[in-house]
């Protein structure tokens, strides 16, 4: 009781009479603890955290011990209010910061559904209302309150972890907040002929906290099934049964270097040599973070009832991070004086024979590494495709050939290194045929 007592003084609890004296809130306060923990089954570790004041910060927690509960909505707030009915401690609705967003949310429920591993990815703008907060005189400290719902009818449990404000140096996890990946050189990368040496890669690398960042550098041929967004995830971002089932690829360099407390780091890339140019296609090369030892965010099991041993959760992060793409081929002429992107065929308001299927064409650019196609029928889009450099080519399927209120369109789009547009055709119109001209054309 006496250690229950002193995690309530640890804890503010916010009450709807305000004027109780303070003995009696410190009595009412314990009571209410005693018998919503009582009844909780839920653990967690870590149970509080260092953040950042100033900006994002990822957070890896393990949730252990759930009995047919299911995980629902995350909400970050400045005070907690008794759950009762329900279990455990909720966040009082006039104080709440935010919830955790969809984009964001990275969590798994295991196989056996008796662990949860949580990725708490916590916001600027969250960051920002709980230090204006203590800026007010407000207590500093914040609540991040996971909500798990019965699958038997039975009450719903809120389990709450603290986060206390800090800077975002060595105190905080060792989170990645953003990386990028580039060529350095001031133009876009370009298409590479066969042998052609890549230029050097870059990834630029924001962080929180300090530690070893470890990883490898691995390339994606053409003719490979590309990896998948849980394959593009830092190593610490996953369960632990989930990290030896990352797909990996073929190995270029591997690295491992120390990460101070300064926010931000320039990672070379391997070597350009040993970036492969000898086979024509499209090339993925990925950035894999492995975990690391982190004793800031390190996750205990024992502690969250979820088995034995501490997992790792080092360079955490709330993202999947995006490959660097380049082509290789001999598509285009790199001496050819325009390489302005154009479309080519159907010409324009060419008949196009109802339910059949048609052909699209367009030039090349050279700094494009992939092409996005785009029939429309007035202002809506009726189809897209993604299409390599050197295709240059689309056969789209018949069933957009059909008679509407508004006349077809289509529009070519070149993409760069990064998914960005870097060219863009003018809308050409096409005309539904349902005789015999389309034909004789």
């Amino acid at each position: 009781m006496q250690a229950r007592f002193s995690q309530i003084e640890r804890t503010r609890i916010a009450l709807p009479d305000r004027l109780v004296p303070r003995a009696t809130t410190l009595v009412v306060l314990a009571i209410a603890f005693f018998f919503t923990q009582s009844a909780a089954a839920i653990s967690r570790d870590p149970n509080g955290v260092n953040v950042n004041a100033q900006g994002a910060t990822t957070v890896f927690i393990t949730f252990g011990d759930l009995q047919q509960q299911l995980p629902v909505e995350a909400t970050w707030c400045g005070e907690l209010i008794p759950a009762a009915p329900d279990i455990g401690f909720k966040c009082d609705p006039s104080t709440i910061y935010g919830r955790l967003p969809i984009r964001l949310d990275q969590s798994r429920l295991n196989a056996d559904a008796t662990t949860f591993t949580d990725i708490m990815s916590i916001p600027p703008s969250v960051a920002r209302r709980a230090w204006q907060a203590a800026e007010r005189g407000e207590h500093s400290a914040f609540y991040y309150v996971r909500r798990f719902v019965s699958t038997t009818g039975g009450p719903d449990e809120y389990v709450f972890v603290t986060c206390r404000l800090a800077g975002g140096g060595a105190r905080v996890p060792l989170a990645l907040l953003d990386v990028r990946l580039s060529f350095a050189v001031e133009r876009a990368a370009p298409a590479l002929q066969q042998g052609e040496i890549a230029p050097p890669v870059q990834a630029e690398i924001r962080y929180n906290g300090s530690g070893r960042l470890k990883g490898r550098w691995e390339i994606v041929s053409p003719g490979e099934d590309p990896p998948s967004s849980r394959d593009l995830l830092t190593e610490a971002t996953l369960p632990p049964e989930e990290r030896a089932l990352q797909r990996r690829y073929t190995q270029l360099e591997r690295f491992n270097v120390f990460l101070p407390p300064t926010g931000k780091i320039v990672l070379p890339g391997p070597d350009p040599k040993r970036l492969p140019t000898e086979i024509e296609g499209l090339y993925h090369l990925l950035l894999r973070i492995e975990a690391t030892n982190d004793k800031e965010g390190d996750s205990n099991l024992a502690l969250a009832g979820a088995g034995d041993g501490i997992v790792h959760s080092g360079a955490v992060a709330g993202f999947p991070i995006p490959p660097l793409r380049y082509y290789v081929g001999n598509a285009f002429d790199p001496s050819a004086n325009s390489h302005t992107l154009s479309l080519l065929t159907p010409a324009p308001h060419a008949p196009w024979p109802a339910n059949q299927p048609l052909t699209f064409g367009w030039s090349q650019t050279p700094s494009a590494m992939l092409y996005r196609l785009e029939v429309a029928e007035g202002t809506v889009i009726k189809h897209s495709a993604i299409l390599q450099q050197g295709v240059g080519t689309y056969l789209a399927p018949s069933w957009l050939a059909q008679p509407g209120e508004a006349p077809l369109r289509w529009r070519v789009t070149a993409l760069g290194p990064q998914g960005d547009a870097i060219q863009r055709t003018e809308w050409r119109e096409l005309r539904v045929s349902e005789d015999s001209e389309a034909e004789e054309q």
